[in-house]
């Protein structure tokens, strides 16, 4: 009974020697392993590269009067620019020296206050509308 179980308990069914697969067989064994680091470059590394390219980008970039917010949550327009950090405007007469990497976004001054602007104009329409809607009752 043992010698009819034994063989079938370590996988040789066909009777005959292991290297019987061949080259393709070799091929598909380390398939999986290929399959699975080419998604963690496509998912993990590559978008995280980009990412961080991008960061460094922005970094660079700034320029006095850009309108800031650091990664501790702190909102402030930038005064002046050095080499490896920056000094922020929070409040009048309030400057802080933050480092270039403790910023997280930028937004254009001339871009931000068109978005603040066009936010009021439509906050200004609903009071018209509802105020309307009111008075004609």
């Amino acid at each position: 009974m043992n010698l009819f179980v034994l063989p079938l308990l370590m996988g040789n069914f066909g009777g005959g020697s292991g290297s019987e697969g061949g080259p393709l067989s070799n091929i598909m064994t380390f398939f999986p392993f290929v399959l699975i680091i080419a998604i963690f470059y496509f998912l993990i590394i590559r978008p995280q590269n980009k990412k961080q390219k991008e960061t460094q980008r922005m970094l660079e970039a700034l320029k006095k009067g850009d309108k800031i917010v650091t990664i501790g949550g702190v909102h402030g327009v930038i005064q002046s620019v050095k080499e490896s950090s920056v000094i922020v405007k929070v409040d009048e007469g309030t400057k802080i020296e933050f480092s270039r990497s403790a910023i997280s976004t930028v937004a254009a001054a001339g871009k931000e206050d068109k978005s603040e602007k066009t936010e009021e104009k439509q906050a200004d329409k609903i009071e018209d509308k509802s105020g309307e809607g009111a008075a004609a009752n």
